[in-house]
């Protein structure tokens, strides 16, 4: 179990100065990353970096949304609705009403298979990950509790796999529960980085 606090996370520009990014946690395998989950914020219209061979769930978490344009149509990413698509398309983000800020999965469909999910409560949900799942909690809005011994606010994430626990969200709670189930063969040679 790993708590990786918001404030901790460290911003890393992009090269076309239109936004940062905070890695949160990447699985490795031989020095390859199976899946990554970030936060970007975006503060200006924009062309998506291509990840070709990559699946992309883009979540935004604060702000008012944007519209994604490619040549196979228009994507809307509202808030707090995982949005998924492949990493390859080639995308420019109109920002709908000014900066925001997201939450990327990122995921090598060779390796495994991402799911984000929005929990609202008041609710409770019972975790048990093992070598071939992984999950991660990812705080919105409120106190989300972890067995009512871990706190997160918003922005804080909880990468779990190993330990089994109980996510509790009580009325005005939120959080996205992201989900990492990687391929039988592979789930030994996992590595998970987070600093």
């Amino acid at each position: 179990m790993k708590i990786i606090r918001n404030s901790a996370l460290v911003k890393t520009p992009w090269k076309n100065g239109g936004g940062v990014t905070r890695e949160i946690v990447t699985a490795l395998r031989d020095g390859r990353s199976m899946w990554r989950l970030s936060m970007a914020d975006v503060s200006e219209d924009g062309v998506f970096s291509n990840f070709d061979g990559l699946v992309r769930i883009l979540t935004v978490i604060a702000g008012h949304g944007m519209t994604l344009k490619s040549e196979d149509g228009t994507l809307q990413a509202d808030p707090w609705i995982p949005l998924r698509f492949d990493g390859s398309l080639k995308i420019r983000a109109c920002l709908n009403e000014g900066p925001l800020t997201d939450l990327n999965l990122m995921y090598d469909p060779n390796f495994c298979n991402g799911e984000v999910v929005p929990l609202r409560g008041p609710m409770r949900q019972f975790l048990k990950p093992d070598r071939q799942h992984v999950y991660a909690v990812h705080s919105l809005a409120g106190i989300v509790k972890f067995d009512n011994d871990i706190h997160l606010h918003p922005g804080d994430t909880l990468v779990l796999s190993t330990m089994a626990g109980r996510v509790n969200l009580n009325e005005e709670d939120a959080a996205l529960l992201i989900s990492v189930t990687l391929n039988k063969a592979l789930s030994k040679e996992c590595r998970l980085v987070t600093e």
